[in-house]
């Protein structure tokens, strides 16, 4: 360290004023290199005076009038003028003088060989300031040539963290301007600026003669590009390609993947792209030869377009260098700027899976209706709701109109004007309610007889499809066990007669005033359904999910503490889409649906000593985007007293008009109601003052009345989490160094769903010989503030003789598991000669 060389300097003046005799020692500091250290400096047996260019008569009047018996260190931190011109210099000739050499100083003390002194005397400005000098020595650079002290230089003004080259240009392009950059400014003030980029030509190929920073990096951009892009360049970017591609795209990869730099590397992307014109120059190439690229944002427009053009032709085949829509579109959304195009992949996606179901015919009856709506159906629905889900996250829409049109023609046009008509036939058969189990019977098929704490979700409006991508995400947890299942609703699907009909019961009516009675209990809120669960099981409760979800551990448990069945209302999707302001947010209130029942059913698990769930809804809905067109709706007036929704009508007697079916209320409640509930057959709605009509429920349609039933197991004590993962910060290539640092970084905060790891870290050579020493790093850190996770590593390598020419990697093993999470490939190139030819 710095410390160190003034250590040398502070012995040997020590020495020089040993003995009984007064002794004057003269240090001329010609370059004042120790000028600030001497601020501070204390001798054993002597004091320091500090002379002025200006003062030197005075002190020669005080060192040989005033103070005649004090040994004195006389430091000039500039050069010993001229004996015309030195005052001093009679006193000199009994005196002593008092030389150090920096350069040598730093040689011995870091351990430099003395061929490299000149290296270090050519950038002696450099070491002038101490916490330069300090950055340099926190290198821990290890056998030293000429060219690891050029990078350890340049990492110091850079203030890197590692001795690295590759870091050394990530911070140059990274921190600072393309013009007139700060850091090159520094380098050339260091006399820096040369070796940066002679640098830049060994590493990166880039040579030039008048090099600058904006061509460098198109020369990384365009060399990358050129590797993935199989077509031929415009003509002005050839110039720009180097030979020297393999590490070009370590470096970029190493830029792009990285969580800290990443946005960076965008900026720069962007920069390089505006520069070269980059879209109509990929616009001319043909799409197979894009998809391997991500270099650029411009290639996924290239791509988006041709999408879009291929399924608003419906060409559903078509195929980008051997992949299909959905592979290309799962592929896109993986690489790189998968973050800023990932929603658009994953809408063009789903309108794919709605195009390739353009011509839909229904089943015949309504089991095989119901049975093809649970093996594929379904997945029109939940498609439909994924495309707007990511449609209404885009920033601009224009482009995608085309195809909104056409998905919305398909599912309105051909799916639901196909499927609806086919199911209400089908619900008027005899058999029609002993086709699958029924919604009123729900208590007694999955609650009647449990024996162990049960948590039951009502999810109101929460149909099929939602309920199964609930179903698909939990069966993604190893350690819980999920089922799925379907019942049919009670008709009109709406909320205070399902809510009532999963409440068990041995009657369940509909009053002429249209309340709901279960057993006599009017049950259209809280106090009354956990009045009508309580007559069947004293030890049960209801609650809300909002009351429930924010409680404190100690509260929570209390809540459940000796009940057997809990009731949990959820109302995120119906509370949403039940107003005209917010019913386009519906597909945004299933996704957040879905969370909230995994985050409740995981946190009850853990925190609540209850493992057993059932998650079910009152009804389901239908939602369209476009608005509906009067044509649309049907004439709801009857001249008796009657309850009059968008989808159903309940009266004395049954409206009779096209378009319309209707049922009796004693089939749909198992009673002798003589009362007629009257629907639509299509996706119509009736004339209904006020509210919205995208999102109705309450008819008959396989979206409003086949309604999920899950059942999840959890194990005990476990909660659904991710182990901590760490990863790579420094850009680092090649292992020059036989002791060499690096640094990491935890990639996310200790919390509830991220839990400790435990990692081994260590090189290995391809024949899988260990040849550094293991560091273990325990990733246990819930610092939010992801520079406070950096963590750094020190690897002693084997002194031994390494191949240029082979495979080295640095590798990370989970310590608990075994097995290896990831490694990354390293070139050893352990120097101990001077072959990097500047010509010191």
């Amino acid at each position: 360290m710095a410390e160190l060389n003034l250590k040398q300097i502070i012995d040997r003046l020590n020495a020089e004023f040993t003995g009984e005799t007064r002794k004057l020692v003269f240090w001329y500091d010609d370059k004042a290199e120790f000028a600030e250290d001497m601020e501070t400096v204390e001798l054993q047996n002597a004091k320091i005076y500090h002379l002025q260019p200006d003062n030197q008569f005075y002190t020669k009047y005080f060192l040989e009038r005033v103070d005649k018996t004090t040994n004195y260190l006389i430091y000039a931190p500039f050069p010993k003028p001229d004996v015309r011109d030195n005052h001093l210099e009679d006193t000199m000739l009994y005196s002593r003088r008092f030389f150090a050499d920096r350069a040598s100083l730093l040689s011995v003390d870091l351990g430099i060989e003395e061929k490299y002194k000149p290296v270090i005397e050519k950038h002696i400005k450099f070491f002038a300031n101490k916490e330069r000098t300090q950055r340099f020595y926190d290198l821990e650079i290890e056998n030293f040539n000429e060219e690891n002290i050029l990078v350890g230089l340049l990492s110091a003004v850079c203030k890197a963290r590692t001795c690295s080259f590759e870091e050394v240009v990530r911070i140059v392009l990274t921190d600072g301007e393309l013009a007139d950059n700060a850091l090159l400014q520094e380098f050339e003030k260091y006399d820096l600026l040369s070796a940066f980029w002679q640098l830049c030509e060994q590493h990166f190929g880039y040579t030039d003669t008048k090099p600058s920073l904006e061509r460098l990096l198109v020369t990384l951009f365009v060399t990358y590009t050129g590797r993935y892009v199989h077509a031929e360049f415009p003509a002005a970017w050839k110039s720009f390609v180097s030979y020297k591609s393999g590490n070009i795209i370590a470096f970029l990869d190493s830029l792009m993947n990285s969580v800290l730099y990443r946005d960076k590397y965008d900026a720069l992307s962007e920069h390089v792209a505006k520069g070269l014109n980059v879209l109509p120059a990929f616009a001319g190439m043909r799409v197979d030869d894009l998809v391997e690229c991500d270099t650029f944002l411009a290639v996924d427009q290239v791509l988006v377009k041709w999408l879009i053009g291929r399924l608003v032709s419906e060409d559903i085949g078509a195929i980008a260098n051997g992949l299909t829509i959905p592979e290309l579109c799962e592929k896109r959304v993986k690489m790189h700027f998968g973050r800023k195009t990932g929603k658009t992949y994953q809408m063009l996606s789903s309108a794919c899976s709605m195009v390739k179901e353009a011509d839909y015919h229904a089943a015949d009856g309504l089991k095989p209706i119901i049975d093809r709506y649970l093996a594929a159906d379904y997945n029109m629905d939940q498609q439909y709701r994924k495309f707007y889900y990511y449609y209404d996250q885009l920033e601009s829409t224009e482009s995608f109109e085309p195809l909104r049109e056409l998905v919305e023609n398909i599912y309105t046009n051909e799916y639901l004007a196909c499927l609806l008509p086919a199911w209400n036939a089908g619900i008027q058969q005899d058999a029609a309610f002993s086709a699958i189990p029924l919604q009123r019977e729900f208590y007694n098929a999955n609650l009647r007889y449990t024996k162990e704490r049960t948590v039951v979700i009502i999810s109101d409006a929460m149909r099929y499809e939602v309920g199964q991508e609930l179903f698909a995400r939990m069966q993604d947890d190893p350690k819980c066990t999920a089922k799925l299942s379907v019942q049919l609703s009670v008709l009109p699907s709406y909320t205070r007669l399902g809510m009532a009909a999963v409440l068990p019961h041995k009657t369940l009516e509909m009053t002429d005033d249209f309340q709901v009675l279960a057993d006599g209990i009017l049950c259209d809120n809280l106090a009354g359904r956990q009045q009508v669960l309580q007559n069947y099981n004293p030890d049960s409760v209801c609650v809300q999910f909002d009351d429930i979800k924010n409680l404190k551990v100690a509260e929570l448990r209390d809540v459940l503490t000796r009940r057997q069945i809990i009731y949990v209302y959820h109302n995120q999707i119906d509370a949403r889409g039940d107003k005209a302001n917010t019913e386009d947010e519906v597909f945004n209130a299933c996704e957040e649906a879905v969370q909230e029942i995994m985050d409740l059913i995981h946190r009850v698990s853990v925190s609540g000593n209850t493992y057993h769930f059932i998650v079910t809804a009152d009804h389901g809905f239908i939602y369209n985007r476009d608005k509906l067109t009067e044509s649309d709706k049907i004439s709801g007036k009857s001249a008796e007293k009657a309850f009059v929704n968008r989808r159903f009508i309940v009266s004395k007697a049954a409206l009779e008009d096209d378009g319309i079916d209707h049922m009796s209320m004693g089939r749909v409640l198992g009673n002798k109601d003589s009362k007629v509930v009257s629907y639509p057959v299509s996706s119509n709605v009736f004339k209904v003052a006020g509210g919205g009509a995208n999102y109705v429920h309450g008819g008959s349609s396989p979206q409003e009345m086949l309604v999920p039933v899950l059942e999840f197991k959890m194990e005990r004590g476990h909660m659904e989490t991710k182990s901590a993962e760490i990863a790579l910060v420094s850009i680092v290539h090649k292992i020059t160094n036989l002791i060499t640092s690096m640094d990491f970084i935890q990639s996310d905060a200790v919390s509830d769903t991220v839990k400790t790891a435990k990692y081994r870290i260590f090189f290995l050579s391809e024949e899988n010989e260990k040849i550094s020493n293991e560091n273990s790093y325990v990733a246990d850190s819930r610092e939010e503030n992801a520079q406070n996770r950096i963590f750094r590593m020190r690897f002693t390598f084997k002194n031994k003789k390494y191949d240029k020419d082979k495979q080295y990697y640095l590798v990370v093993y989970d310590e608990e598991s075994g097995l290896e999470q990831w490694r990354q490939p390293v070139i050893m190139d352990i120097a101990f000669a001077d072959d990097f030819g500047f010509g010191f």
